[in-house]
């Protein structure tokens, strides 16, 4: 089993917005407004990273349709499950050539041990965005998602992502949404939860703008 840290939910997620509302007086206006964010964990490990890239670029509804036909397919999401169902098994329930050709090499890299996912555990938040980055098919977005919502990171700011940065002009009042390394300083007083911080952003978003969000990871 990967070693992961204790999901940020219930008690520990209700305490950690209450420290950012009091680090952070919009943070505080925003939670007043919209409340907790929903539940967000995910498995833990190889399934994780998997469901990640099967999310990349497609809508909810499109990733839960494939998502099910794949659990259909391969029963528990491992390595070897992976590459039994082969690049046409992949395709056959809903992969892109593409996303096909990640999971493959995830599940190469797994199974041929380039990728410790126990290790990972034991590494410094910016020493795990490097290994997971090295793996074709992740980049910056999906390893810092896996972090979050996998490993359970309390620290991590997802600043690319174009939801989280338009919420966060909205909470912030800015005339227009901060680019990426504006997003990054201005999280800094959102340590040591930005993983919460971001949640609660992406909340805000659903409420106040979508109401029906289909681009939330």
């Amino acid at each position: 089993m990967t070693l992961v840290q204790p999901a940020i939910e219930g008690k520990r997620l209700q305490a950690a917005l209450r420290a950012l509302a009091r680090q952070d007086g919009d943070l505080a206006r925003a939670f007043e407004e919209v409340g907790s964010p929903p539940p967000r964990s995910r498995p833990p490990g190889f399934a994780s990273l998997v469901d990640i890239v099967l999310a990349q670029q497609v809508s909810t509804a499109s990733y839960r349709a494939i998502a099910a036909r794949l659990e259909a397919a391969a029963g528990a999401i491992t390595p070897a499950s992976i590459l039994a169902l082969g690049e046409d098994g992949l395709r056959g329930v809903g992969f892109s050539r593409q996303k096909a050709v990640y999971a493959r090499g995830l599940a190469e890299a797994v199974g041929e041990q380039r990728l410790d996912l126990d290790g990972l555990a034991l590494l410094p938040d910016e020493a795990v965005l490097t290994e997971l980055m090295k793996l074709k098919g992740v980049g910056l977005w999906t390893a810092e998602i896996d972090m979050m919502f996998g490993m359970h990171r309390p620290g991590v700011l997802p600043a690319g992502d174009p939801a989280l940065g338009a919420a966060a002009g909205l909470v912030k009042r800015k005339r227009k949404r901060p680019e990426e390394a504006a997003l990054r300083r201005m999280g800094l007083g959102w340590r040591p939860w930005r993983s919460v911080a971001s949640r609660l952003l992406w909340h805000y978003y659903a409420r106040k703008i979508l109401a029906r969000s289909d681009n939330i990871p």
